[in-house]
């Protein structure tokens, strides 16, 4: 699996680290979001997954 993030479009939200809190952050002060870990195991699929589908903004893309 693998994490891309469309830094156009992400707003900081946060969505994406409520749901999968092992593979993304929000730095303090920082409007955008980090991946931690962009190729998570697989055990993390289903969390990734919902975090994409969770952003407001659509920047999150997941792939194999």
């Amino acid at each position: 699996m693998r994490i891309t993030v469309d830094y156009t479009l992400c707003e900081g939200h946060g969505q994406c680290l409520m749901a999968a809190p092992t593979v993304f952050d929000l730095p303090d002060g920082s409007e955008q979001v980090v991946v931690i870990d962009p190729d998570p195991p697989a055990t993390e699929r289903d969390a990734v997954v919902r975090a994409a589908a969770m952003c407001p903004a659509g920047a999150l893309r997941v792939g194999d």
